[in-house]
């Protein structure tokens, strides 16, 4: 059960730092469970160090990076039924591998190649949504509609803490509140809206404080802490399958890397609390909590980074394999009755495209 620590408006915690602050564990979490949660951990990191120097070498384009908040991606969705669903922003591009999706379509859709879309009932995984906040009100959509055909099934939308200043956030939240749908909405607040201060965007003391005015519940827990957001998922999703509605989890952390690779915050960050959120980054304290349970050795934690390594090259690998996208889909798709000219565009950029490959 985890902690609830007071002093940090009720921050809830599983995982201690091995000295002052006790472990504490979650009922139900097997030790294989607790390796497989290490295993996506790896998983999600090893991609998301792979994409940044993928992004530096010039073969994909401008990548949001997620380093350190694999505990809020792999902790929640590991509290998920494989029915249930998931809305991700681009901070969560890669919660599709905890699906079974291959690591070379994610890739693909950050190289804006057409293999990187997938059909979203394949991995119950909707699209990545760019757009800040706008997938809230189609993940209340979805969820309330399975309320409607009396399945069971529950969606999780997840979002920045600047979405909560978005109407499209307001709508989606006060949608699934009045309807009771089996909505999670997962805040990811890692204090900063691209270079935006959580203080300069909300006079609210913590975002948690805003499902009261939707009439939910809210959970605010220590976002580096896969062991307490998994918890308190399971929590959520028990509650929206049962026909109670929508719950708001507040995740907290701070964002020790850029907000993208397009982007330098040594204008704007705290440098020191960087350096400070490095030191306990949270695979390595949820490693450090294996260890000191006695479920994971130097050797297992080596041999699972080292198969999320050969994943992630042979990920790369397929999607470099793939053959050029036909340019022609820029064109089909964008009007249904098409002007005169664009045929004379489209055969411009084919010759252009083709003496660039010569």
């Amino acid at each position: 059960m985890a902690q609830v620590l007071g002093e940090e408006r009720e921050l809830r915690r599983v995982i201690g730092d091995g000295d002052a602050v006790a472990d504490g564990e979650v009922a139900g979490l097997s030790e294989a469970d607790l390796v497989a949660l290490f295993r996506d951990l790896v998983l999600l990191r090893t991609y998301d160090e792979r994409s940044v120097v993928y992004h530096r070498q010039g073969r994909i384009g401008t990548y949001a990076i997620f380093w350190n908040h694999e505990a809020m991606q792999a902790g929640s969705a590991y509290a998920l039924a494989d029915d249930d669903w998931i809305f991700p922003s681009y901070r969560e591009s890669a919660i599709g591998l905890l699906r079974g999706m291959p690591p070379e379509t994610i890739l693909s859709w950050w190289r804006g190649h057409p293999a990187g879309w997938w059909n979203p009932a394949d991995y119950n995984v909707a699209s990545i949504c760019v757009p800040i906040a706008t997938h809230v009100p189609h993940a209340a959509g979805l969820a309330w509609g399975k309320r409607l055909r009396g399945e069971d099934a529950v969606a999780v939308a997840y979002f920045g803490d600047g979405a909560t200043s978005e109407g499209a956030f307001h709508e989606g939240a006060n949608f699934a509140a009045v309807m009771r749908a089996p909505l999670v909405l997962f805040c990811n607040n890692n204090y900063w809206a691209i270079s935006t201060p959580l203080p300069a965007q909300t006079r609210a003391e913590a975002l948690v404080d805003k499902a009261a005015g939707y009439g939910m519940p809210g959970i605010r827990v220590d976002g580096l802490d896969v062991l307490a957001v998994y918890e308190a998922t399971r929590d959520a999703v028990e509650r929206a399958r049962a026909g109670d509605g929508p719950t708001f989890i507040e995740a907290v952390s701070y964002r020790a890397a850029p907000h993208a690779t397009a982007d330098d915050p040594k204008a704007y960050i705290d440098l020191e609390r960087v350096e400070e959120e490095k030191r306990r980054e949270c695979v390595g304290r949820y490693e450090g909590y294996l260890k000191r349970l006695g479920v994971l050795t130097d050797a297992q934690a080596e041999q699972i980074r080292a198969e999320a390594a050969d994943v992630m090259r042979a990920g790369i690998a397929a999607a470099e394999a793939e053959a050029p996208a036909d340019p022609g889909l820029v064109f089909e798709h964008a009007y249904a009755d098409p002007p005169p000219q664009l045929a004379a565009d489209l055969a411009e950029l084919r010759r252009i495209l083709g003496g660039s490959r010569g």
